[in-house]
């Protein structure tokens, strides 16, 4: 056993959540194992210069937590190893179901994983944070675009942090396993060119209201189009957007996806034949919507499958899944 407490009197946290949080940290670390023997009471006390019902309070909250056990008479023993994984995702879309499932499918019953969103709210994300600091082996965390994101994420031990998804924010010594969305955008609409070229129009439809898909998508969706001399647009305002016969959409928001369907059919237009859509992101239901969704997508299942690796696998990974355009009748 190899375990050594001091507080830490800048620190927010409180005396005995402190402690908790450090014995929790070192079963997950591996300095402490399964049988291994705490500090008693009485060395606390005297050597941390905590109250004696501070270590109460703290191994009572251990105890509960199923961590940690007490015997009659000799003390407080490491009950088993600390195996919760912290998955702390956006929001909760279908895409995100597949990610999960990939995640959760590819992990022994032994390991517990806590499913947390934060929607894209710091405040939710920061104080989850700062609440799971010391509680989890690892933490599986989809960054968004924030000023203090690389501020709060550092409070994470780098060896226990997997950035999915998105890779920004993440300092160098952090693992990732994300999407490129700029020039695989590029890539696979290349792949299609001349078939985009048979449309009057090539449109991005980016709700800036309620998506907050990167805009290297927007980048590269208009140097794709320039570079190949076709006529474009970036539509901003959706509630404005009327689908017109020989355009073809590129969506970022399953939202409009619905808008656009709803709209053909009002007006008759025939999906695949008068007009044209790419989705982004894959979905179950995309195979079989309207005999078929085009979808411009990396595979999720994948994403959550090399997130359980890097639980399984202790060490360094740095990856990017790939980007691919599936074909189906809508384009």
């Amino acid at each position: 056993m190899s375990f050594d407490f001091h507080i830490n009197p800048q620190s927010n946290s409180l005396k005995y959540i402190q402690l908790v949080d450090a014995i929790a940290n070192a079963i997950s670390e591996g300095s402490l194992d399964q049988g291994d023997m705490l500090p008693s009471v009485n060395e606390l006390v005297k050597n941390a210069s905590l109250s004696r019902d501070t270590v109460f309070k703290a191994y009572s909250e251990l105890k509960s937590r199923g961590i940690v056990e007490s015997v009659p008479n000799r003390g407080y023993f490491v009950s088993k190893q600390l195996n919760r994984v912290l998955l702390f995702l956006d929001t909760f879309k279908a895409y995100k179901e597949v990610l999960y499932d990939g995640f959760r499918s590819n992990l022994p019953d032994n390991i517990s994983v806590d499913l947390m969103f934060h929607h894209y709210n710091f405040r939710v994300f920061e104080s989850i944070i700062n609440d799971s600091i010391g509680k989890y082996s690892h933490y599986i965390i989809m960054n968004f675009d924030h000023p203090r994101m690389k501020k709060v994420i550092s409070k994470i031990p780098p060896e226990k942090l997997l950035v999915v998804d998105w890779n920004i924010h993440a300092g160098e010594n952090h693992s990732y396993v994300s999407q490129d969305f700029g020039a695989s955008v590029y890539d696979s609409l290349l792949s299609v060119v001349n078939r985009i070229k048979k449309y009057n129009r090539f449109i991005l439809l980016y709700p800036k209201d309620w998506t907050f898909h990167p805009k290297e998508t927007i980048t590269d969706f208009e140097r794709f189009c320039v570079d190949n001399s076709i006529i474009y647009n970036v539509e901003y305002d959706i509630q404005s957007v009327n689908i017109k016969k020989g355009d073809l959409y590129l969506l970022v928001s399953d939202r409009t996806l619905t808008r656009l369907l709803d709209q053909s059919h009002d007006k008759k237009l025939r999906v695949g034949d008068d007009v044209g859509i790419i989705s982004y992101n894959e979905t179950p239901m995309k195979k079989y919507v309207n005999e078929g969704i085009t979808a411009l997508s990396t595979n999720f299942y994948e994403m959550g499958k090399m997130a359980a690796h890097y639980v399984l696998n202790p060490g360094e990974m740095k990856h990017v899944v790939p980007t691919e355009l599936i074909e189906r009748k809508s384009f």
